[in-house]
């Protein structure tokens, strides 16, 4: 039994959809939109259609951008010799929070996962490849998520590199920064022995 006018109905299942939203939060967001003077609610919809019009891919290195280069690739102050690649544009936002990263990135839009159908041609694969064959890169990190799919993406990327001269890194893990070595597992463990630095 339907508890709510049709079209409000679909607006809560189209909330549903959205990922880490259940039904009572994708309730609540509904009610919120309906609450909304139509001057903002109409402003909400304007900017999702609009995002979905006008975002599109970096023809460098595919991360999010309004057109054209992105800004990290459009910045003449960044190094091009090294290439970060990463999973997902959130990646990027992520490297940049820490102000510690000066080059560019990669984004492959995902992983290769064999049981979601997703292999190396479905990922933006070719296009590091081609990038890193031009001769200009140095060194490339895999910064990939420390999972199974991370894990094999990182491989297979890096075997592919191999016939060029570049140096193909991976990002530290171990322990994290407040964590506690007595809940740290095995694996956790022997990743941070073997990253261990002097000091």
């Amino acid at each position: 039994m339907e508890y709510f006018p049709a079209p409000l109905e679909k607006l809560v299942e189209q909330f549903a959809r959205l990922p880490g939203i259940g039904g009572k939060s994708a309730q609540r967001l509904a009610f919120y939109v309906l609450d909304l003077p139509e001057a903002e609610a109409k402003e909400f919809a304007d900017a999702i259609l609009d995002a979905k019009k006008s975002v599109t891919c970096c023809p460098v290195c595919q991360n999010f951008t309004a057109g054209g280069l992105c800004p990290i690739c459009a910045s003449p102050k960044r190094d091009g010799s090294t290439i970060c690649v990463v999973a997902d544009p959130r990646d990027v936002a992520a490297m940049e929070r820490a102000r510690e990263y000066n080059g560019t990135y990669h984004v492959l839009h995902g992983v290769i996962s064999p049981m979601n159908h997703v292999g190396p041609d479905d990922l933006a694969i070719k296009s590091l490849v081609e990038r890193v064959a031009k001769g200009d890169v140095k060194e490339v990190i895999m910064a990939t998520n420390p999972d199974t799919e991370g894990e094999a993406t990182a491989m297979y990327i890096a075997r592919l590199l191999k016939p060029f001269d570049v140096k193909v890194t991976r990002l530290a893990y171990g322990i994290p920064v407040g964590g506690h070595l007595e809940f740290a597992d095995d694996a956790t463990l022997m990743r941070a022995l073997e990253g261990r630095r002097e000091i």
